[in-house]
């Protein structure tokens, strides 16, 4: 257990030492959520946009951190040879995985405690009242989604070099941030596209936060489904194909 802490504290402190990690995961959800919500350029559902951009940027950030920081760094570390060494270890692959699923959570409960502030001070009113089941939600959607998520993530980093990783990371981001809800309603898209999108995690995420902390309604079954069948596929690709050097 003392290894695993050890590996914890050192992963957060090289994740918090990385600034381009944290304009990645700190930074740009903020930019966002405060340009999105103060500039109508995306027509959302509500008389408010923040109500609607609020749970899309936490969406964002999640997918942000468990999947292209996750990817990226893994990526470099795999390349340079750190994880052979370190997976060769007493510490082991099963805690060096603990540790970096570890740090991906302070990062995301990091992420929430900047944007929920800076929700609330842009006029955020967060559906429903029951804030007990709203929490258990939210946190069950996150969950799912950062397993699925950092599979992806895992998946790309353990096949692709360092360089092809970070672009196919950064590519599919910006892909699933167009098709996945959080910026642009999944109404506004083709009926095609919008099938397709629904079918991703991304999609399956924004849906159940959007519900959880917009309308205050229930996670549709939808969202659970897909957001439970890829947080089995992608780890379980993930731990076939991956390549530790």
């Amino acid at each position: 257990m003392s290894a695993l802490v050890a590996q914890t504290r050192a992963e957060v402190f090289m994740t918090l030492r990385r600034g381009e990690t944290l304009l990645l995961t700190v930074g740009i959800p903020v930019l966002f959520l405060v340009f999105f919500s103060s500039v109508h350029v995306v027509s959302t559902p509500g008389e408010k946009a923040v109500d609607f951009f609020v749970p899309g940027i936490l969406a964002l950030a999640v997918m942000s951190t468990a999947m292209v920081s996750l990817g990226i760094a893994t990526g470099f570390e795999r390349g340079y040879g750190v994880l052979k060494r370190l997976g060769s270890t007493p510490l082991g692959r099963p805690r060096l995985l603990g540790a970096k699923i570890a740090t991906i959570v302070v990062v995301e409960v990091v992420q929430a405690a900047v944007l929920v502030p800076v929700g609330y001070g842009l006029g955020w009113s967060p559906g429903g009242h029951d804030a007990g089941a709203a929490t258990l939600s939210v946190v069950g959607v996150a969950v799912l989604a950062t397993i699925a998520f950092g599979g992806i993530g895992l998946a790309l980093a353990g096949v692709l070099k360092a360089e092809v990783n970070l672009a196919a990371a950064n590519g599919l981001y910006l892909v699933l941030l167009l098709l996945g809800g959080m910026v642009v309603p999944i109404s506004k898209l083709p009926g095609g596209i919008a099938a397709v999108a629904r079918a991703l995690p991304a999609d399956a995420l924004a849906a159940g936060l959007h519900a959880a902390l917009g309308s205050g309604a229930s996670v549709p079954t939808e969202s659970w489904v897909v957001l439970a069948l890829w947080a089995l596929a992608a780890p379980s690709a993930a731990a076939l194909s991956f390549r530790w050097e």
